[in-house]
């Protein structure tokens, strides 16, 4: 068994979904298909669940309105018998009289959650049609029937394994399973999601629990580059990385990857490879447990950041201080990237700010706080760079670049930087030069 995930870029026309047909139809191997929402759908969710909190109602319905006949002209396009379309155009419909069902409802959590879960249904949907209409045999498998988390937001891998196999087992001569990603339940039976990027996540979940031989997401770029191709030129596909690897660059800032997609399939071993659907032919990225050389292979950077000083006179020589600035952050479910500390400083980054005025607050019982945004963590990932002889020369190359923190020595596989935002682009091109381009570090 193959596990496929598609995202919304190669699934965003009925061009890219007949050209998906053909990718998964290219050999006889039997394959679970997850897809996200076509391209631009979620976005447009979201942005009608917002005006349904707000209580716009016919701004809601108007935007509605327009993405059901978006969609139904799709269905016309994709689906050449009229059964099919027939069934396909009656489904669409269906999904957004649901969705303007709840414009007038109270605005919760649950009623977001169904909103944006109609993109993945509308996707899966048209797709197993698609695929059937060719004569392949295709099985739709509920998502929300096998997916979900527990109480501590993490996948219910016993609760997916068990429904997952018990629909397989009920169609065990299936070609194709096709299902949703992104969307799951709730410990409580209420429609929620893995957050942006979650198809990834939902992919490699489900390649876990099939114990498969492969785990391939399909997306628009050909796998990891060693530098972030949207502002460095030049930048070259990288073959090969191991989980630490491409863990590090998912978390750091590189887009290819949601950060926890390497998580279910590192511990079963199971190759994860990432491939490019416009150009399927190219060898995109494998991930395994194996280690191809040692120095910097990959550049990323992340944005959002804001960098926290807690400084105190009662942190010298005292113990305990750390303690109660974790719990802080614990208590409000913030997570810390980075952090270093001094004889009376502790500073440390977040990118999730949604609770920082209560840590500020709670902070300041106790230190000094100093809060700066606009931040980036610009990340150097490979195996063994700490170690690496040419690695510390990099900081020559920075001479000019304001750098705040440096993360050294944490990780062996990986060397953050925090700067300025506005010192991203200038960071990102002389590390380039510098790793890449001079050759100075041996691939």
């Amino acid at each position: 068994m193959l596990v496929y995930k598609f995202g919304g870029t190669s699934v965003g026309s009925v061009i890219n979904m007949n050209h998906v047909k053909d990718i998964i139809t290219a050999d006889n191997e039997q394959k679970i298909v997850v897809l996200s929402a076509m391209s631009g759908t979620t976005n447009a969710l979201v942005e009608i669940s917002g005006l349904m909190e707000q209580g716009k109602t016919n701004q809601a319905i108007e935007q509605i309105r327009q993405l059901n006949e978006s969609y139904n002209a799709t269905v016309y396009d994709l689906l050449q018998n009229e059964d099919p379309r027939k069934a396909v155009s009656a489904y669409v419909n269906r999904s957004f009289k649901l969705v303007l069902d709840l414009v007038n409802e109270p605005f919760t959590q649950t009623i977001n959650n169904t909103v944006l879960a109609t993109g993945e249904l509308l996707s899966t949907y048209m797709f197993s049609r698609l695929l059937q209409q060719e004569g392949i045999n295709a099985v739709l498998l509920p998502a929300l029937e096998f997916m979900r988390i527990d109480r501590s937001h993490e996948p219910d891998n016993f609760y997916i394994q068990q429904n997952l196999t018990r629909l397989l087992e009920a169609t065990p001569d299936a070609d194709m399973y096709i299902t949703q990603g992104f969307i799951c339940l709730d410990a409580e039976g209420q429609i929620t999601n893995l957050q942006r990027g979650g198809s990834d996540y939902t992919a490699t979940i489900l390649g876990a629990a099939v114990q498969a031989k492969e785990v391939q997401i399909w997306t628009d770029i050909d796998g990891f580059h060693n530098n972030d191709p949207r502002y460095v030129n030049d930048t070259q596909a990288l073959s090969h990385l191991s989980y630490d690897e491409a863990a590090e660059l998912a978390y750091f800032g590189a887009k290819i990857l949601h950060p926890q997609t390497v998580m279910p399939v590192r511990s079963l071993d199971i190759p994860l490879r990432l491939k490019n659907t416009m150009a399927p032919e190219a060898h995109g990225t494998l991930i395994t447990n194996q280690v191809n050389g040692e120095g910097i292979k990959a550049i990323a950077a992340k944005d959002g950041i804001t960098a926290i000083k807690i400084k105190s006179v009662r942190m010298l020589l005292a113990h305990g201080f750390l303690k109660k600035v974790f719990e802080i952050f614990e208590r409000y479910e913030t997570s810390i990237d980075m952090i270093t500390t001094s004889e009376i400083a502790v500073s440390l980054t977040i990118d999730d700010t949604t609770n920082l005025e209560a840590i500020t607050a709670e902070l300041q019982e106790f230190a000094t706080v100093e809060v700066d945004d606009y931040m980036s963590i610009v990340c150097l990932v490979g195996h063994h760079i700490i170690y690496h002889p040419d690695t510390p020369e990099l900081f020559q190359v920075l001479q000019d670049v304001n750098v705040r923190m440096i993360a050294y020595g944490g990780s062996n596989n990986n060397i953050s930087l925090l700067v300025n935002t506005s010192d991203k682009l200038e960071s990102l091109q002389k590390l380039q030069r510098y790793v890449f381009e001079k050759s100075m570090v041996k691939m």
